[in-house]
């Protein structure tokens, strides 16, 4: 099966912070898009641009690919064994969620099984990157299954990088938020140390941008703010935020590969505090 605005349908569940715009790029782009969200209104943005809402996962079990936008493996898995319920081969499964990578290894032998293709394609960009087609996109999997997708990525990202097999997608994704977080948190430290020597925090960030502790975390410090505000109106619980459980997930995964990460263990325990509160005062 070709995948095409023209030939495929799709079917994506799941739109938070990340799936509504996602979802709004993709009707945009021309792509047949059925939606479906636990929170029903959640949907009528996109019905207005014209996808169709649907009342359940069952109900996308009849289009040629499933994108996952959903908070956790858990959901995943749940949406994922809905699909493959409908015996139908060829079709495929991309997952956006951030996942463990031995999840998405996992779920892509179950997903082979029945004869469907799943590619771990993790983001990162956030959602007014998602809003204009220009996420970073770290697939895995085989070859022929990217290739395959590789339409529908190249809607939603700029760049699409194949960075290995399934599950590769998922740990370069973690390795991101790491590296993230790490950053984030040498920020707001800085700022700290910076503060009680008398140096506003302004002045302090405006020195960065000229010097070697320059960074992306720095020249937008309010887009922690801007997104947690989001994960608020959206009702998300705080351990479901990506600074509270992908870094739970980076330190699960280290486990499993029996690689030490000092730094994400630390990391994992403080900045959703941290980045919690920052926001709840810039409010």
């Amino acid at each position: 099966m070709d995948v095409s605005p023209r030939s495929t349908t799709i079917g994506l569940a799941g739109l938070g912070n990340l799936g509504l715009p996602l979802a709004g790029t993709l009707v945009r782009a021309g792509w047949g898009l059925a939606v479906h969200d636990t929170v029903g209104e959640r949907a009528e943005p996109v019905v207005a641009l014209g996808a169709k809402a649907v009342p359940d996962a069952a109900a996308l079990a009849e289009r040629d690919v499933l994108v996952l936008a959903v908070p956790d493996d858990a959901a995943v898995e749940q949406v994922l064994d809905v699909y493959l319920a409908a015996d139908r081969p060829g079709r495929a499964v991309v997952v956006h969620s951030t996942v463990l990578p031995q999840t998405a290894t996992r779920l892509a032998e179950v997903a082979a099984a029945r004869g469907v293709e799943l590619v771990d394609a993790p983001v990162s960009g956030g959602a007014e990157r998602a809003e204009s087609g220009t996420l970073t996109v770290m697939a895995g999997g085989e070859p022929a299954a990217v290739a395959r997708v590789r339409p529908l990525l190249d809607t939603i990202g700029d760049p699409v990088l194949h960075v290995g097999p399934v599950g590769a997608g998922a740990a370069a994704k973690l390795a991101n938020q790491l590296t993230m977080f790490a950053n984030l948190a040498g920020v707001y430290e800085a700022i700290d140390f910076a503060t009680a020597h008398g140096v506003a925090t302004e002045a302090l960030l405006t020195a960065l941008e000229t010097s070697l502790g320059d960074s992306w975390i720095a020249r937008n410090l309010d887009f922690w703010d801007r997104t947690a505000a989001a994960y608020d109106r959206s009702g998300t619980p705080v351990r479901d935020r990506p600074w509270s459980k992908d870094l739970a997930e980076v330190v699960q995964a280290a486990r499993a590969a029996d690689v030490p990460v000092p730094l994400a263990g630390w990391l994992a325990q403080t900045v959703a505090a941290r980045v919690e509160a920052r926001a709840a005062s810039a409010r």
